[in-house]
């Protein structure tokens, strides 16, 4: 080979590797990879392909850990602990009845069904009824957790949604959004809020085609997934029965009724014990009155949730008479709730007890002596 045969040679190499380079680069910029092509002799494409990087097996290792404390941590409950927390509830006394009695119901097929006899199909889809603020949403979250415990369900979890977290506003997307949303809640229970909207707003309303995507859903995961709609006690009486898939599914109700003056009052008291609240001497008799003439508007006031913002209506009524500077700011001052603070709350003054007017009796006239001619 001559002197210009070499310096050819040479020449092609520059140029090879120079290419080299360019795709190295290029590939890298792209794919984030090298080529096989450019892979040194003891590099395997299959290993790179396959083998995570020290970072990746970092992430997978905290995932792998994150998933195991969860499933930790969804460890079922012990029936006696939630059926004693149902108890502590105030009121719902027929609901806790009724809870009980689904409870033992479950109890005995799961034995049946240990003993290798004949159970009933569980229907363990409900409807809730009642008015805003009779413990509907809490009770529905419990549930959730007591068909844990029982085995009934996997995971345990809520799933809470109303018309709008179901239906969109064009045809077809509504299955979607719904199967969604039902995805979710496999393992758990399904919560619907005020569910009639989703059937009373006319035949060319997509809320039809939610509820047949639901039923569906309910058919085909009735393993592992529950379902309760919720929602004013005519209203949900009416959405039942529209359809009768709704109502072959849907066959156990639980009535909520209206908090009484006296259980809104152990509601109040429970909040103030919770958070480091008294109310001074006579100050509940004055309460009383208040939830007596507020609840008179149910669906304005909203029961244990009217009593909620009444408590925090009142702690800032509180804070604002003692910002005042008008007395010492003691630890009692800072715990106690006046009467006034609880009439503040609601935009009114101390009720003052009516003055009774005097009402002079008058004495009759004496008669005049008959005069004599």
């Amino acid at each position: 080979m001559d002197r210009k045969d070499e310096i050819i040679q040479m020449q092609n190499e520059i140029m090879q590797g120079l290419i080299k380079q360019r795709m190295q680069l290029l590939s890298e910029d792209l794919w984030g990879i090298k080529p096989e092509s450019m892979l040194s002799s003891n590099e395997n494409p299959a290993q790179l392909k396959d083998e995570p990087s020290p970072e990746e097996k970092t992430a997978q290792e905290e995932k792998a850990s994150e998933e195991k404390k969860e499933q930790e941590d969804q460890a079922p409950e012990k029936i006696e602990d939630l059926k004693k927390e149902l108890h502590d509830y105030i009121g719902l006394d027929l609901i806790k009845d009724e809870v009980d009695s689904l409870i033992n119901w479950i109890e005995i097929c799961k034995a049946r069904k240990e003993h290798d006899l004949p159970t009933p199909d569980l229907s363990l889809h409900m409807v809730f009824s009642g008015n805003p603020g009779t413990g509907k949403t809490m009770v529905a979250r419990l549930m959730s957790r007591i068909y844990k415990s029982l085995g009934v369900l996997s995971k345990g979890h809520l799933i809470e949604v109303d018309r709008s977290g179901l239906v969109a506003g064009y045809v077809g997307q509504t299955a979607i959004k719904t199967s969604e949303v039902i995805e979710k809640a496999l393992g758990g229970v399904l919560f619907i809020d005020e569910a009639y909207a989703l059937t009373n707003r006319g035949g060319m309303d997509y809320g039809q085609e939610a509820v047949d995507t639901l039923l569906k859903a309910m058919e085909d995961h009735r393993e592992d997934l529950v379902v309760i709609v919720a929602g004013y006690t005519d209203l949900m009486r009416e959405f039942v029965h529209s359809n009768p898939g709704l109502e072959s599914r849907f066959n156990r109700f639980m009535n909520f009724p209206d908090y009484t003056v006296e259980e809104m009052t152990g509601i109040f008291r429970m909040r103030c014990e919770k958070s480091g609240y008294t109310l001074e001497e006579g100050a509940w008799d004055e309460l009383k009155k208040i939830l007596e003439e507020e609840s008179k508007d149910v669906d304005g006031f909203g029961n244990a949730r009217g009593v909620r913002n009444l408590f925090e209506r009142a702690i800032a009524a509180q804070a604002d008479r003692l910002a005042l500077g008008k007395e010492e700011i003691t630890k009692d001052a800072l715990m106690c709730l006046k009467a006034a603070d609880l009439w503040a709350a609601v935009g009114k003054k101390p009720e003052e007890p009516e003055e009774k007017e005097e009402i002079q009796e008058s004495t009759p006239l004496e008669s005049e002596p008959a005069q004599t001619e």
